[in-house]
């Protein structure tokens, strides 16, 4: 007998590890063919290509380049360490301000295989983003399965963040940024945890998960700069677990130290792990202090300018509305609600419990009804709280919290237990509990996945096939200019994101970069922008030839930028930050005595003439040489 049962276990776990494999094989086969019908990656030229890595996520491609084009990896790797040919007058470690540690591991891999034989280097950094995007929704599928004791709950958790994937993902329009690489380490980790936290498991169990958390709790802290906040996050729900007494303190206590130590010895002794909340958690500090000092970020200290642009960037804006309706529509955000309002009050009960002297259970019965008694599913509710508590804040949290309510949800409507919890309450006598919560535990997931297929298979399928041509020809003809006919040491000034594309493409020198969590970069893309300011034409030269500018590149799209919220224009920034201000009866009203500097430009008269000179135009981009002796025309 206790042969059989053994080999039934085995059994589901082989077919269900199978059903994760597969799930996540399919999505990142489906990504694959998306990102190629999308931008028509295959046949394209290589300048076309790097033009599809948007968001200024090009820039970490750049690095991956230079890293295949330098004659060994060790001299590829000491020069990004002492990179002075990409911020102009300055010498930066690329690897730590950018956290490159996925373009040094990819390069590596790269080199060490011998893929240069058969693969393209474009095609082996896509395929590893689209790899781990495999490794993600794997992730969300054991998770959900490990909390609900079946697989099909993991096949309708990864159907659900397919569905949404708009809201679950960047990886479709900015393969390179840091977040595509970090997340699906993070959500191992989740898996890794929720498993670490669970009652019934073994010590050999147990230290399995406790190993891979570790490891992707390092690879996470590694490679993505913000990674510590949101750990921090996690921190605080690991925290209440603790002071409820929820869980054995040692697994709390040992969740992250080796971890933190070794990816602050990796970033070159990065003294933001040593101030991190995450750490004050750990080591028991004054969780206030680090709440005012850490949390508000550092440019909360800075110029108005840059706290404004930051504070207008889309990840930190509210969520709309159809963000909500889409969630509806998908069926995830009803359901998702049912399933947490029955664990929050389970967990409330499981807590009051505690607080009166009553020990935890650590074998628990399907017939106990209780789904709040176990330390997973208590730490899931925490988790979903904090993290939905930041998502209806700030737009950018949404990829964060809406994979958990996919997987969340699919555990919640699989789980009998759950369903045992609610016909416990309403005390229901009519048809025997546990029989009618293991019928509707199969039932309603079923019923939800046959209205999901028939609803969005052929949706999901006519996006593989119903796309249009990405191309941008203005970038190619400016980038071509730029290869062409600039000098190999000219230095370019512009919005951070083009220039992320000029740095990928030509190799050229910069001013900036899109980084915003460096306060000095920041600050020298608000000397560039001033461009688009109603300032003289001898204060904008200044600033230019204090960053070694030897070309402005003007936008039309931000000098002419329309838009509903128009104190978030770059214009507005500037001429609050400038006092080019008037208020009048509530309207806001620009007014200098200077001209918006990159409207009068365009007229070709002095003093402009006598600073800059037009050498390359088109319908989206203006590019002036600026001189280096002053030509005074009248």
């Amino acid at each position: 007998r206790i042969d059989s049962g053994f080999l039934q276990r085995l059994v589901r776990v082989f077919f269900g590890c199978l059903a994760a494999v597969a799930c996540g094989m399919l999505y990142a086969v489906y990504l694959s063919t998306y990102h190629d019908r999308k931008f028509w990656f295959s046949t394209k030229q290589e300048l076309e290509r790097e033009i599809t890595f948007q968001e200024g996520s090009g820039l970490y491609y750049y690095y991956y380049k230079h890293m295949l084009a330098a004659p060994s990896f060790e001299r590829g790797f000491y020069e990004l360490t002492i990179d002075n040919k990409t911020v102009s007058g300055q010498t930066i470690n690329a690897v730590e301000r950018l956290s490159l540690y996925p373009e040094l591991i990819a390069s590596f891999v790269y080199r060490v295989t011998g893929s240069q034989d058969f693969v393209e280097p474009v095609y082996f950094y896509v395929g590893a983003v689209f790899g781990l995007q495999a490794v993600y929704v794997t992730a969300l599928f054991v998770c959900s399965w490990v909390m609900s004791g079946t697989w099909v709950a993991g096949m309708l958790a990864v159907a659900w963040y397919v569905i949404n994937r708009s809201d679950t993902t960047k990886v479709d329009h900015a393969l390179p940024l840091r977040d595509n690489w970090a997340l699906p380490y993070f959500s191992c980790q989740v898996a890794a945890l929720t498993g670490f936290l669970s009652n019934n498991i073994s010590s050999a169990t147990e230290m399995f998960c406790y190993l891979t958390m570790s490891a992707t709790t390092f690879t996470f802290l590694l490679v993505w700069e913000h990674s510590h906040y949101i750990l921090f996050i996690q921190g605080l729900c690991l925290f209440l677990l603790d002071s409820f007494d929820l869980v054995p303190p040692r697994k709390v206590k040992t969740v992250y130290l080796s971890s933190l130590f070794l990816a602050y010895l990796f970033q070159f002794q990065n003294a933001t792990l040593l101030s991190s909340p995450l750490l004050s958690l750990l080591i028991g500090s004054v969780l206030a202090r680090y709440f005012q000092v850490e949390l508000c970020f550092p440019f909360i200290c800075v110029s108005d300018f840059v706290t404004n642009f930051l504070l207008c960037q889309e990840s930190l804006q509210t969520p709309g509305q159809d963000f909500f309706l889409r969630l509806t529509q998908a069926s995830v955000l009803p359901f998702y609600l049912l399933v947490l309002s029955v664990c929050l009050l389970s967990t409330l009960q499981t807590i009051y419990r505690r607080l009166s002297g009553q020990p935890m259970k650590t074998d628990h019965r399907l017939e106990d009804g209780q789904i709040g008694e176990q330390p997973e599913v208590i730490y899931h509710v925490f988790h979903t709280l904090f993290f939905g508590g930041l998502a209806l804040l700030f737009e950018g949290m949404k990829y964060l919290w809406t994979p958990y309510v996919c997987m969340f949800t699919a555990f919640g409507v699989c789980c009998p237990g759950l369903w045992m919890t609610v016909f416990k309450w309403v005390k229901l006598k009519s048809i025997h509990p546990v029989v009618l919560s293991l019928i509707l535990s199969t039932a309603v997931p079923t019923i939800i996945g046959f209205s999901l297929w028939r609803e969005y298979c052929p949706r999901v399928l006519a996006e593989l096939s119903d796309l249009p041509e990405f191309y941008d020809p203005d970038t190619v003809e400016l980038i071509s200019w730029i290869r062409s006919q600039a000098p190999v040491a000219a230095v370019f000034a512009g919005s951070p994101h083009l220039l992320a594309t000029i740095k990928l493409c030509s190799g050229a020198a910069v001013t900036s970069l899109p980084l915003y969590s460096d306060v000095n970069l920041l600050k020298r893309t608000e000397d560039t922008y001033q461009v688009y300011a109603m300032r003289s034409a001898e204060d904008v030269y200044k600033l230019l030839t204090s960053q070694k500018t030897n070309y402005v590149i003007i936008e039309e799209s931000i000098c002419n930028e329309l838009s509903f919220n128009k104190g978030c224009r770059i214009k507005d920034l500037l001429d609050i930050s400038n006092g080019h201000v008037v208020y009048d009866k509530g309207e806001i009203y620009s007014f200098s005595k200077h001209g918006r500097f990159c409207h009068e430009i365009k007229m070709n008269y002095s003093p402009y003439t006598n600073y800059f000179t037009r050498v390359f135009w088109n319908r989206s981009y203006h590019v002036y040489k600026v001189n280096s002796v002053i030509s005074f025309q009248y």
